[in-house]
């Protein structure tokens, strides 16, 4: 019953995860890249990568929690 609860929540991780991989902005993305890309290559954020980048962290630590403990359950 726990891993098949386990598994679940894994998936929709996965699936989540996914999706803000996919929804954030390339590094050559936009107008900056034409005129002097220089701040793409330092790595400012601003917005919404911003909280894509923060979003993106907190699922991939919870996808290796879970995968460990769906690891350690079966």
């Amino acid at each position: 019953m726990l891993g098949t609860v386990l598994t679940i929540i894994y998936l929709v991780l996965c699936l989540a995860l996914i999706a803000t991989v996919l929804l954030q902005s390339g590094r050559s993305a936009g107008l900056g890249a034409i005129a002097g890309g220089a701040q793409s290559l330092v790595g400012k954020k601003k917005g919404l990568d911003e909280k894509l980048g923060k979003v993106t962290t907190f699922l991939a630590v919870g996808f290796m929690l879970f995968t460990i403990a769906l690891v350690v359950i079966n």
